[in-house]
């Protein structure tokens, strides 16, 4: 039964989406477990660039078959405007290729609206959610006032639930957030009526279809988006995102046991970035992080904002390895760093003198916490062609070692630039499922 979960580590943006894309060439499904169309990822294959919100990375390939679990929200016209968008670049997306679990919760206009009020009323204080609607749909799944997939195929339903949520959404943008902004049900209806026939091919059983797989001994890999750091629960709380990112949510949104999970793969950059508020211990505001920014190309797929970057965070990264039971690691963009005279890796934290084994519960403690910094010779080499571990400067490897020591987890692998063939894979049980 070979399972893989890939998870961020960091606070999103680590380069999930290409390393599952290296892994994928011999997987049969490659399952999205939670988000929606407020992450993105972008692959790169032999110089040509594809952006990704909603489908995974896996549609790239032409044998593996793509799923959505019933952990995701899914925001109907976003999706197919994916689909349109892959479509110019040659790539189907046929329901042969691609399921959506009937459970999701759609992302609709009205969670849309509710979100960018809010923010712009928190002002100075603003969550930094990227205004697509995510956070309200998934308070609406939690409250059981949510419009499912499978209820776009039951008119009458549908039109209840539509009637019924446009009068509540309404008062609430009027009254609550002084919003001049409404809605009109026999719109909203007519218009879910009119996307449903092109939605209803891609209805997937993704429960059975997942267990199924695996009881036939074929390659399964879940994917997730944003970062550990963001989660729900166990991220830098309030400044999170809206869903669960660590690995044990793929088994609840998949509807599949824990126990049949072979391989758990936490991703990670050579760095660290985050994009929006929320504290940052490692945050570098000096040229060393623009330089970052500048040579990582860090703006965000989906909202195209500027990330804050600043040097690894090994202790972040060891309660995201714990969190998810992670494996192995693999690192990426370490190319980026070259040039760089001193590598730092923020190696322990200080609470108003008192040191910490983790970071603290509440984000204003950890806005005050102090880093001490751990530095490592830098190179000078461009690595963008190393096909190696051994090819790597001696200093490259010996960040590389001191990570894997640091974090107290098995590096696995890393990447030197953004194409598929940059990745270098060195855990055999990570070359088994790629097939390298």
């Amino acid at each position: 039964m070979p399972v893989m979960i890939v998870v961020g580590v960091q606070w999103g943006d680590e380069g999930k989406g290409k390393i599952v894309d290296f892994l994928t060439e011999r997987a049969k499904l490659v399952v999205r477990f939670q988000g929606g169309n407020n992450a993105g990822h972008t692959v790169i294959v032999e110089g040509r660039k594809t952006a990704l919100k909603l489908i995974p990375s896996g549609i790239l390939r032409p044998a593996t078959r793509c799923l959505l679990a019933a952990g995701v929200v899914v925001d109907p016209q976003a999706l197919f405007a994916e689909f349109d968008a892959l479509g110019e670049v040659g790539i189907e997306v046929t329901p042969q290729r691609f399921g959506i679990a009937g459970e999701v919760t759609l992302v609709l206009p009205y969670h849309r609206a509710i979100d960018a009020e809010r923010e712009a009323q928190l002002a100075a204080k603003k969550i930094g959610t990227t205004g697509k609607g995510i956070g309200p749909a998934y308070e609406d799944s939690v409250s059981r006032y949510a419009v499912r997939a499978a209820d776009l195929f039951n008119p009458s339903h549908l039109e209840a639930l539509i009637s019924r949520n446009v009068e509540l959404k309404n008062k609430y943008l009027k009254a609550v957030l002084n919003s001049e902004t409404q809605f009109d049900a026999k719109e909203l209806f007519d218009e879910l009526c009119a996307l449903a026939g092109r939605l209803k091919p891609y209805l997937a059983n993704v429960s059975l279809e997942v267990n199924e797989a695996c009881a036939r001994n074929e390659y399964v890999m879940f994917e997730g988006a944003q970062g550990s750091l963001l989660d729900i629960n166990h991220g830098t709380y309030p400044y999170v995102t809206s869903s669960h990112t660590v690995a044990g949510f793929a088994c609840v949104s998949a509807g599949f046991g824990p126990r049949l999970t072979n391989l758990v793969v936490g991703i990670c950059k050579a760095y660290a970035t985050r994009v929006g508020s929320g504290p940052f211990p490692t945050e570098d505001l000096t040229e060393e992080g623009a330089r970052m920014r500048e040579v990582g190309r860090e703006f965000g797929t989906v909202t195209g904002r500027p990330r804050r970057c600043g040097w690894f965070d090994v202790m972040a990264v060891r309660r995201a390895a714990r969190l998810n039971g992670i494996d192995t690691l693999v690192i990426t963009k370490l190319d980026v760093l070259s040039g760089f005279s001193q590598v730092k890796l923020g190696v322990s934290y200080e609470l108003d003198g008192t040191p910490l084994q983790d970071l603290p519960v509440c984000a204003d403690d950890i806005e005050r916490l102090k880093v001490k910094y751990e530095e490592l010779p830098g190179w000078n080499e461009d690595i963008t062609a190393v096909r190696s571990f051994g090819e790597l400067p001696k200093a490259a490897q010996e960040v590389l070692r001191r990570i894997e020591d640091a974090v107290q987890c098995r590096i696995g692998g890393f990447s030197v630039g953004p194409d598929r063939e940059q990745t270098i894979i060195m855990d055999e049980r990570i070359r088994s499922f790629a097939k390298v």
